[in-house]
């Protein structure tokens, strides 16, 4: 090769005496030698090594292209451990030094975030479950209070599921998000509370009351060179007067000083605002439902077929829809008294076939399960949860800390975690779980799981999206 190119200043000269001296074969042999070796380098100059954590903390480093999105991430990881791609799979940018982390859409360049990441800073890419993270395309309406949402005139401020999308990715329409918010002033630990405006054309606070006047709002941050992050302990690492906190953050400035920090009074608030900020970062309002994620207009077609489930009955020789509230109902009780005859045959946890459920074989099925999480506390299950998407359904199993015979159900229900305990009832020597004080009785936690992800009985809520760890 020439000198100059790939570091061949350093190549054998009787490659070149060769090529001078010889035609033909050797000639096209050197030729093919130079194109594959400058292919080679530019090869290696288009990958980089990145690390990836996981919920444990632990790490694995993987050698990606330089253009790689952060949707590819996770379809890489996706694969590598045989998991559902069910587009809850997220990257995150987590900033230990600032105490803040953010969902990186799907569309973005993963290095362009890392080139923003200062020398001496702690920041790490973590790759785990979100369930929340579309669900904006499947319940629009629950995100955005009435309160909270100006419509424009055309819409007359009524509007459906369907409509309250378009608003939000038609910039001519698109609605005008407001309310309270606790800000902390520049440069003080003190925090004060404003009204402040959300528009496509930034964030705004006023200086006077709930006045929308140009010359009572005061301009705070646009996205256009700015991402939206949540704070991970608002009250103790930045004083906040609640736990529901969030910030601006331009992507040119990495200082505490540079924050825009702002904090809601309830996690309902704060969905809503940083759920509007990541919409209004789009820039071209018409391609948001593909820039935000693939696959989100399914997922909305599969909630409304879920709401479309009828009780059959198919015990005759036609099958025929049960329409009578009380017959379904005891249809289900049967099904259910059924059920649990068939599960007494069960392999026992050494293989062989017993007519009654003994505590071993019940661990030895439940163990393996993705939504049991064994020696979890209560806060560390709230903050799972959290972690993993506040939306209706979001679960996990484990066990009781203050009794160690019992378990406990902790599930997400409009935008709260309840924690259900499961008693085990001893029925003549056999053992069965309950969460209803005995009336509905479950040989296992795996029958009680499969139940309630199909009926939500005594629950707010049927079970939908359980927490799931990975090993990378």
């Amino acid at each position: 090769p020439p000198p100059g190119v790939c570091g061949a200043e350093q190549a054998d000269p009787g490659l070149f005496l060769l090529e001078e001296k010889v035609a033909g074969d050797w000639a096209r042999a050197s030729v093919t030698y130079i194109c594959g070796f400058v292919s080679m380098c530019f090869f290696s100059s288009s990958l980089q090594v990145i690390k990836v954590y996981n919920e444990d903390n632990t790490s694995r480093a993987v050698e990606v292209p330089t253009d790689i999105t952060a949707r590819d991430i996770c379809q890489l990881f996706v694969m590598k451990n045989h998991c559902i791609d069910d587009h809850s799979w997220t990257l995150f940018e987590h900033l230990s030094h600032l105490g803040i982390e953010r969902t990186i859409e799907d569309h973005e360049s993963v290095m362009e975030v890392l080139s923003g990441w200062g020398v001496d800073t702690d920041s790490r890419l973590y790759f785990r479950k979100n369930y929340a993270k579309y669900e904006f395309f499947n319940k629009p309406l629950d995100f955005f209070p009435d309160h909270m949402v100006s419509l424009s005139s055309e819409t007359n401020g009524i509007m459906n599921h369907s409509q309250l999308i378009q608003t939000f990715l038609n910039s001519s329409t698109c609605p005008e998000i407001h309310g309270y918010l606790h800000a902390k002033e520049q440069g003080r630990k003190s925090w004060k509370k404003f009204y402040f405006v959300l528009r496509r054309s930034g964030l705004y606070f006023s200086n006077k009351g709930t006045s929308k006047e140009p010359r009572h709002l005061q301009f705070i941050a646009e996205f256009s060179d700015g991402d939206v992050y949540t704070l991970l302990s608002a009250k103790k690492i930045h004083g906040a007067p609640t736990d529901y906190g969030f910030c601006v953050k331009s992507t040119k400035r990495g200082s505490p000083r540079d924050l825009k920090l702002l904090c809601a009074d309830d996690e309902q608030t704060r969905t809503c605002w940083v759920t509007a900020m990541r919409l209004f970062k789009v820039q071209s309002p018409l391609n948001t439902c593909s820039i935000l994620g693939t696959g989100t207009c399914s997922r909305s077609l599969r909630s409304i077929s879920e709401n479309s489930l009828v009780a059959m009955d198919f015990s005759g020789h036609k099958s025929r829809v049960i329409e009578n509230p009380s017959e379904a109902l005891s249809v289900a009780v049967e099904e259910g008294l059924s059920w649990r005859r068939k599960s007494c045959h069960r392999l026992s946890s050494h293989g062989s076939p017993s007519t009654s459920q003994s505590p071993m074989s019940n661990i030895a099925l439940h163990m393996a399960q993705p939504w049991f999480h064994s020696k979890l506390s209560r806060d560390e299950a709230h903050r799972l949860i959290t972690q993993q998407g506040l939306i209706d359904g979001v679960f996990l199993l484990r066990d009781s800390q203050s009794n160690p015979k019992t378990f406990v159900l902790s599930l997400c229900h409009t935008q709260r975690i309840k924690h259900f305990q499961i008693l085990p009832v001893d029925d003549e020597g056999d053992l069965f779980y309950s969460l209803d004080d005995g009336h509905t009785r479950f040989t296992d936690l795996i029958q009680l799981v499969e139940f309630y992800q199909l009926n939500r009985g005594v629950l707010p809520c049927k079970l939908k999206h359980h927490c799931a760890r990975v090993t990378l």
